[in-house]
């Protein structure tokens, strides 16, 4: 063995110990949540909305970004230069918002009518006493659900593949495993407080990469002057078109419609701590969308051309460039830092779709009016966990291509369905059950059907149509029908 040989194991053996480090703190965390989590379904759905301030601003913020930010975005960046930045500028500005108005309101009325899932609230607000309204959001949480997680494992097999010496397949399982243990274990507090140990170590290699990588270039001026050399414009946030600028900014719209976003604002101790809570997420949102858009234009100077990178694939470029800049340990915490988003997304999603098998179906549909032992339903929920990580592990090693496409379609199907409902159900006292019908079928067709049309997806993100058709759906069809008898009461709840 020579010595560049012996240095490469070194380094090898150096990042997969500090990466173990990170997995077993993560299993720590799911024992601890254990006990806690055990006591009723409110506890292990929302963490009996006891959820301290800071760990609700941290993981609301980075369980709607998963690899996206760190591998997409990255690549963004570095394909079409500053203009990226807008991608980042839409979620952050939609989720302030979401913050200081939307998830103080949602907070107050799922306390006062002791909603723990978001059909719980459309069930609650307009009083579906058969069930057909929560029935139909339990559908679409599922089928986008289920198809999220899958694609989540195959990110992180892929990465796993590329960081340490096991196949794609292998990784697979591992990551769907290591998800399992602490989500079934843990339920809600664990996923809350592994996703805010996950926020630090996302923010940590998203602010120390791009500043090695750019102090090693010679600093900030003399990036940037070879980025303006390679390409006019390149470092021009307005060097896009309109149907860019809308479509990277309209990403943010599908935040309000997100369930596993949504589950964070109902479970905060104190909703009026929400506001110190956006203060402190959007910070954290904000320093993450700098690394990501720095660290794509960094690796601009590194690689002129994409072949350059492995398999010439731009979503590559992070972990390669912090493999270049970054000691071994450091490059154990980056590989880390690149399952937390998988994982903080993933878990979110599993307890969302648990949750609407146990809490909606279960005992508000077939077991509706019955007294059930809220230990057997913590069992029932922890059993609809695991059958559900081995769906979504059967359709990511079988159903790949399918997978992805569901993950693309997945954040605009959902923001297009849940988020205009939701906005008027909570600040629009004439809003129905019809008209919220109307928004879920509008916002959902719309999207399938835009995607679908190559000259409308190639000119506008299928979200911002699909958003603003729901939007006009759910208004026209309230419109033209009855409210609740009891929408006053509702809306001072809501003000609380």
């Amino acid at each position: 063995m020579d010595e560049s040989q012996a240095i490469s194991l070194a380094v090898d053996q150096y990042a997969i110990w500090a990466f173990v480090g990170y997995l077993l703190l993560l299993v720590g965390i799911g024992i601890y949540s254990s006990r806690f989590s055990s006591e009723g379904i409110s506890e292990f759905f929302i963490g009996g909305r006891k959820i301290n301030r800071f760990v609700v601003a941290l993981s609301a913020v980075v369980s709607g970004r998963s690899a996206w930010l760190l591998l997409g975005v990255t690549g963004m960046a570095y394909a079409q230069g500053a203009s990226a930045v807008w991608a980042v500028a839409g979620y952050i500005i939609v989720e302030l918002f979401l913050f200081l108005y939307y998830a103080r309101r949602l907070r107050n009325f799922s306390e006062a009518y002791d909603c723990i899932t978001v059909p719980d609230f459309f069930a609650k607000r307009f009083n579906d006493t058969d069930g057909r309204l929560r029935m139909v959001l339990v559908v679409v949480f599922l089928i986008f659900m289920i198809s999220y997680v899958a694609a989540q494992f195959v990110a992180g097999g892929k990465a796993f593949a590329s960081s340490f010496p096991i196949d794609q397949t292998t990784g697979i399982f591992i990551s769907a495993a290591i998800i399992l243990a602490y989500t079934v274990l843990g339920g809600f507090l664990a996923v809350s407080l592994t996703d805010m140990f996950q926020a630090i170590f996302m923010v940590f290699a998203l602010v120390v990469l791009p500043f090695l990588a750019i102090w090693d270039a010679g600093g900030l001026p003399a990036v940037l002057s070879q980025l303006t050399d390679f390409e006019a414009g390149f470092v021009d946030p307005f060097a896009i078109t309109v149907g860019g600028f809308l479509g990277f900014v309209g990403i943010g719209l599908g935040s309000p419609g997100n369930p596993h976003i949504l589950s964070r604002y109902m479970a905060i101790d104190d909703a009026k701590q929400l506001r110190w809570s956006a203060v402190v997420g959007t910070i954290w949102n904000v320093v993450m969308g700098w690394g990501a858009i720095f660290i794509g234009l960094a690796g601009r100077v590194y690689f002129p051309e994409v072949e350059m990178l492995p398999a010439a694939d731009t979503e590559n470029l992070y972990p390669i460039l912090a493999q270049q800049h970054l000691s071994p340990v450091v490059f154990g915490i980056v590989v880390a830092s690149i399952f937390a988003a998988i994982m903080s997304t993933a878990d979110s999603q599993l307890l969302v779709a648990a949750s609407a098998v146990v809490r909606d179906i279960y005992d508000r549909i077939i077991k509706k009016g019955q007294q059930l032992s809220q230990k057997k339903l913590v069992r029932y929920s922890r059993a609809v966990v695991v059958a559900l990580v081995a769906v979504a592990l059967f359709f990511s090693l079988v159903a790949q291509e399918l997978v992805f496409w569901l993950v693309l379609f997945a954040w605009a199907g959902l923001g297009a369905a849940i988020g205009p409902t939701s906005i008027l159900a909570l600040y629009w006292k004439g809003t129905t059950r019809a008209g919220v019908f109307a928004g879920l079928l509008t916002g959902t067709l719309t999207t399938i059907v835009w995607y679908y049309v190559p000259i409308l997806k190639n000119n506008l993100y299928e979200l911002i149509p699909a958003f603003f058709l729901s939007l006009i759906a759910t208004w026209g069809i309230s419109y033209m029908t009855s409210t609740p008898d009891n929408v006053e009461e509702f809306f001072k709840v809501f003000k609380n």
